[in-house]
This record gives structure tokens, sequence and C-alpha cells, in this order.
């Protein structure tokens, strides 16, 4: 059955794309974030200081050893981190600027970035639960293939169906979805190529947020 709710600004009912959407539409999202957030000055900062973050941490990413394991872990957990939550503040404060570049991708493209950080929002939910993160990577061989000993050449494991009975039904599905984006587009992909791909759309979708110079975005690459 589908996942019907009523829109909190216009009271429509619609199908959610994302679990916690409240929103019909980017319009009835945008309206209701003027009428209580105060405009989009909050949200502007927010997208600034995370962009930052997670540019940061990504790049890290390229310089990090194979070898220095703990520190490695560590990087990898805050770029999911940092991912999801720029994700999570476009979503909310810039909703035109997301969904127009998405809407300017082909299908595949676009079923490709939406998957790969739903992929990423599965890993958030069970690292930050009871599951370690060391369950869902596996290392390279130190000094060998392209990146020769970086882990941007590390891999996403394949992992079982997470147990999901103490969800509720509606939780328990998007939960599922989750994991079968992580399963089809991160399982058996390297972190540059999944990491890379995440800020490549979130670096984008944030340089077309009307409340974003040019010159901000550019700070955070």
């Amino acid at each position: 059955m589908a996942d019907i709710r009523d829109c909190e600004q216009c009271g429509t009912s619609f199908v959610p794309r994302r679990e916690h959407a409240r929103f019909c539409s980017a319009r009835c999202r945008t309206a209701w974030n003027r009428e209580h957030v105060g405009g989009p000055a909050a949200g502007a900062s927010a997208l600034v200081w995370s962009i930052t973050a997670m540019s940061d941490t990504t790049d890290r990413l390229t310089r990090v050893r194979a070898a220095d394991q703990p520190r490695a872990f560590m990087v990898i957990s805050e770029a999911v981190w940092w991912v999801t939550m720029v994700d999570a503040t476009l979503v909310r404060h810039h909703p035109d600027a997301y969904d127009g570049v998405l809407a300017g991708q082909s299908p595949p493209e676009r079923q490709l970035v939406e998957e790969t950080l739903a992929g990423l929002r599965f890993v958030r939910n069970q690292i930050g639960d009871e599951a370690d993160l060391a369950e869902f990577i596996e290392p390279g061989e130190s000094g060998h293939g392209t990146e020769r000993g970086r882990i941007t050449g590390w891999t996403w494991r394949s992992v079982p169906e997470p147990p999901l009975a103490s969800l509720p039904p509606r939780g328990q599905a998007w939960e599922t979805m989750r994991y079968r984006a992580y399963q089809a587009r991160l399982a058996g992909h390297t972190m540059g190529e999944t990491f890379g791909r995440a800020a490549e759309f979130l670096k984008l979708a944030a340089a077309n947020a009307p409340a974003i110079t040019g010159a901000s975005v550019q700070a955070g690459r």
C-alpha cells in the first residue's frame, strides 16, 4: 500500500519521496519555511557551512593512507555524515534548486544519484544504531591498484538485510528501500566513486540555490 499523507502547507494528499516528507511540492515547502523560519537566510547559512565541511572531509579521503585504518574509518564516517547532512539541508531549505538539478539529468543518471544518496543514508542509519562501520567496508591492499594504497580505492561490502521488526511498517518500508539502494549502488563500488558522485551533485545543487552566492559555494570546494 502506498504511503499517503497530507501536505502540512496546503492539505493536499500526496505520496512522499522521502520518509520524513511533509509537503506535496517544493513550492509548499518553501512557503512553509518562509512563514515559520523567517526566510532563506537561516537555510543559506546552514548550507554554506555544511557544504564547506562536506568538501573538506571528502577531500581528506584522497589523502588518507590505507595503512592508517583507524583514521581511515573515522574520515569515511565523517564523510557519510556530512554528505547526508548537506543532502538534508538542500531538501529542506532549497528544494527548488535540488529538484531542478535532478530534473536536468537523464532518468538513469537521476536514479543513480538518488539511490547513491539513499544508500549513504542507509549506512548513516546503521552506524548510528548498533552496526560497526567496518562491517560495510572492504579495505584494499596497500600499494595495489590505481589508488595505490589510498582509501578511495576501498569498496563497500554487500551486507545482509538488517532486522527491521522493531520499526513500524512505514519505517520498515523506507529502510528496506534504502537497503536495496545500498546493495545496488554502493556494494562493490569504491569510496572514491561513491563520495565523488554524491558530492558533485550536492555542490551543483547548492550552486543553483538562489540564496547562495557563487563565491560562497566556491569557498566550500
